[in-house]
Formats: C-alpha cells, sequence, structure tokens
C-alpha cells in the first residue's frame, strides 16, 4: 500500500502543548495577547499550561517512541527563541534538550520554524503586514538551524499561512484578532516571502529536507451550474493556489492577486520560488462552494465579509464534533489535484497534518475507546493510498495530534489527540487509536 520508506509520524504545535509561557526568558506572543482578551476562546481558556509539554517532554517523547513513530513534527517557539530581538539562549536549550531526546529514542525531528505565534513585539511593529517580518523570520530561522540543523531532519518554515491571513488578520477570530477583510492580502506576501527567505537561510546554514506545511483541500461547486463553477473556481483560487502557485511556480494564480501584493512582486516572487525537497499537505476536510446568496455564512466562528464571489456550503457527510465533514476520498482528490496541477514542479508530498476532534470519554482502567478516531485516520490512509496507486509521490502521513491540546479560539473543548490529557493532572493515557496506529505502523513498515 505505501512505498518503502514511508515516513509514520505524529504532530504538534508549541502554543498548544509547551505551556510554561512566562518562564525562562519566553516572550509574549500575540496568542498570549489574544487569548487574554475576554470572550475571544471558548471558555476562556489559553495556553498557559496547556500539555506542560515544555516540563514533560521526556513522558512525550517515550510515548512517540512506543507508537513507533519514526518522525515527530513540532514547532520551535519564536518569542521562546527570540523573545525582544535577542536570541534567547534558555529558549534554544529547550529544544536542544527536546531534538536530543527524540534522536536518542530513535525518532527523526522534524521542525516547523512558525506554527502562529508571531512575538508580539513584531506585531506591534505591523506584524506580516510589515515588510520588516519576513527579515527578522530569516534571522530566526538561521538561529536554530546554526542550533538544531545537524540533527532535523526535516524543515517546515511556516504552517498553513492561509488560516494566518483568514482568521487572523482578515476575521479576526484568530490572533492578532485582526478584521481587515481584502487589506490582510499584504500578509500573503509578507508571509510566503518570510518563507523564501527561511529557506534561503537554512540552506546557508547546510540544512536540507525544506518544505512547507500548507493547509489545503479539493473544492466542488454545489451544482454544474455556471455560477456555482465560476464560484469553485475563485474559491480554489484564493484558498489553495494564492499559497502554492507563488512556491511551486514563481507567480501569483491570477493577475488580480499579484496587483494586490505589496513590494518589488517579481523579485520577491524568485526569493519565495526557492526550490523545495518535499511540499507538505495539511488536510482536513473538502469544500463545497455556490455562488452567493446574499446570505450571512460563519467559517469557523467567524462571519465572512459580504460581496466575497463565492459562498461555501454544507457538505452532506459524517462530522466530527467540531462539526467538520469526513470525507477521505477528499485527501485522495486534494493530493491528486496537486499532482495534476504541478506536474514535475511538484516535490515528494508528506502529508504533514491529517486528524479528527471527538468529545473523548475520560480515562477508564486505563482506556480511552475512541473507535471514530481510528476509522477517521483508517479510511483517510486508505484514501492516501489509492493516490499513490495513482501515481502520487508520498512519502509520509504525520497524524494530527500526538496529544490532545490547545485547540486555538476553541479551547480545550476540542480534543484530537492520540493521547488523552487530562488537563487538570497532566496524566496521559494513550487511547485505542494510539494503539491502533501503532498496530497500523507495524505491519505498514
Amino acid at each position: 500500500m505505501f512505498p518503502e520508506g514511508f515516513l509514520w509520524g505524529a504532530a504538534s504545535a508549541a502554543y498548544q502543548v509547551e505551556g510554561a509561557v512566562d518562564e525562562d526568558g519566553r516572550g509574549v506572543s500575540v496568542w498570549d495577547t489574544f487569548t487574554a482578551r475576554p470572550g475571544v476562546v471558548r471558555d476562556g481558556d489559553t495556553g498557559r499550561v496547556a500539555c506542560d509539554h515544555y516540563h514533560r517532554y521526556r513522558e512525550d517523547v517515550a510515548l512517540l517512541r512506543d507508537l513507533g513513530v519514526g518522525a515527530y513534527r513540532f514547532s520551535v517557539a519564536w518569542p521562546r527563541v527570540v523573545p525582544a530581538g535577542e536570541v534567547n539562549p534558555a529558549g534554544l536549550d529547550f529544544y536542544d534538550r527536546l531534538v536530543d531526546e527524540l534522536v536518542g529514542a530513535g525518532i527523526a525531528p522534524a521542525v516547523t520554524l512558525f506554527h502562529w505565534d508571531l512575538p508580539q513585539h513584531l506585531e506591534d511593529a505591523g506584524g506580516w503586514l510589515d515588510r520588516d517580518t519576513p527579515h527578522r523570520f530569516a534571522e530566526y530561522a538561521a538561529v536554530v538551524a546554526e542550533r538544531l540543523g545537524d540533527r532535523v531532519t526535516l524543515w517546515m518554515p511556516l504552517n498553513e499561512p492561509v488560516v494566518v491571513t483568514m482568521f487572523g488578520y482578515a476575521l479576526g477570530s484568530h490572533a492578532p484578532g485582526r478584521t481587515l477583510g481584502f487589506e490582510a492580502l499584504p500578509t500573503v506576501h509578507h508571509q510566503l516571502l518570510g518563507h523564501g527567505l527561511a529557506v534561503q537561510a537554512l540552506r546557508a546554514a547546510g540544512c536540507s529536507g525544506i518544505g512547507i506545511a500548507n493547509n489545503h483541500a479539493a473544492v466542488s461547486p454545489a451544482s454544474d451550474d455556471p455560477a456555482d463553477v465560476d464560484a469553485a473556481d475563485s474559491y480554489r483560487t484564493l484558498v489553495n493556489w494564492l499559497f502554492s502557485d507563488p512556491i511551486l511556480r514563481g507567480e501569483y494564480p491570477v493577475p488580480e492577486l499579484a496587483a494586490a501584493m505589496p513590494g518589488p512582486v517579481a523579485a520577491d516572487l524568485k526569493v519565495i520560488s526557492e526550490p523545495l525537497d518535499f511540499y507538505g499537505v495539511n488536510y482536513y476536510q473538502p469544500t463545497v462552494v455556490g455562488a452567493p446568496t446574499g446570505k450571512e455564512v460563519q467559517v469557523e466562528g467567524a462571519l465572512l465579509p459580504a460581496g466575497l464571489p463565492f459562498e461555501p456550503r454544507e457538505i452532506d457527510a459524517p462530522k466530527t464534533d467540531f462539526g467538520w465533514p469526513i470525507v477521505p476520498s477528499g485527501l485522495r482528490d486534494t493530493v491528486l489535484m496537486f499532482t495534476e496541477r504541478y506536474g514535475d514542479d511538484l516535490p515528494p508530498v508528506y502529508i504533514t497534518e491529517s486528524g479528527c476532534s471527538f468529545h473523548d470519554p475520560d480515562p477508564v482502567d486505563g482506556r480511552v475507546p475512541d473507535q471514530a478516531r481510528v476509522d477517521y485516520h483508517e479510511s483517510h490512509l486508505a484514501a492516501l493510498a489509492e493516490a499513490i496507486a495513482a501515481g502520487a509521490d508520498v512519502r509520509g502521513y504525520f497524524a494530527w495530534s500526538a496529544t490532545d491540546n490547545f485547540e486555538w479560539a476553541a479551547g480545550y473543548a476540542e480534543r484530537f489527540g492520540l493521547v488523552h490529557i487530562d488537563y487538570r493532572t497532566q496524566v496521559r493515557t494513550p487511547k485505542d487509536s494510539y494503539h491502533w496506529y501503532r498496530d497500523y505502523i507495524r505491519a505498514n513498515s
């Protein structure tokens, strides 16, 4: 089903698991600031303690070792390493210890450099709207590469820039909580420029295995009506190709979007399209889109602005407890969509995230039954195998997430993990899906 050497992994992100937000010189991130605002996160939750991974990383690595994964994808917290423009040695020391622990357990470290936790002082100076931020990002990448580059196997400068732009700057439901609408478009260009500059910095430090983790999904029109087809094309361009064409083709998908970007776009695109060793796809759900009807539409708790040329429609499929439709074939279709569009320009693909939230029961006698999560991963891996059989060059799969964690604006109500976290006691309990994934890895390695 899967090619020889296929990489099995699990994933997490710093703000979602680490806690220790004011320890050992860590600076303030935009998520610290955002979660302090009343009413923006469910139940007023924050990442102040999260899973206490900062203090319990050895226990978490032991769980990963016993799971049998070949790689662990985690993010380095920018405000922990460069909190206010100066390098924080204690922050680097933590990741040094984590990487050593992983290597000692036979697990390849896969590092994301930016998983949404921008240092607050950079946001105060303009954040991703400001052209200086990409250059500060490249400097930070060089610092991390110098310390960890001899042991890290895979690098992802960015995670899901579409989410930062859409929910962080356009709609305001994520940090930094700005509601700029289409005036948020410069954050697309600056994040992608930061990615390209970080790739250059990693290459200069002698690193290899460099890619990105981009959120993508197959898009279908609600009907064969030309208006619905055009709406789906618009959505596909704005959510998929806007974030992949500049990297893989060195151009924006349509001239109107290129014209909306700041700075010397043509020169920047040469940096943005630095060659990659792999392309990471985060997949959760497909999208069905129709022509706008004028009604109000919410996406992930945020009200879409009026005047958009498309309208997301409800998908008739089973749902996770987060309300996301479960469509395994969407993973196959997403991978093949990329294979068809980019051909030889597409490097090998890793599924850098896929997973589901279900409101699991508390452990009883050391067991957490979560058959729905088992079914999710099993069906999505079967769909991924179909894409590989159809010719897609896919090299690995990272289950989201290794443990339950802080799910951004949804707080701790949503559980994606293979391992249950009791947030009162920090006790870890492997779920049935953990044991299933362990056996699946053994059977397919």
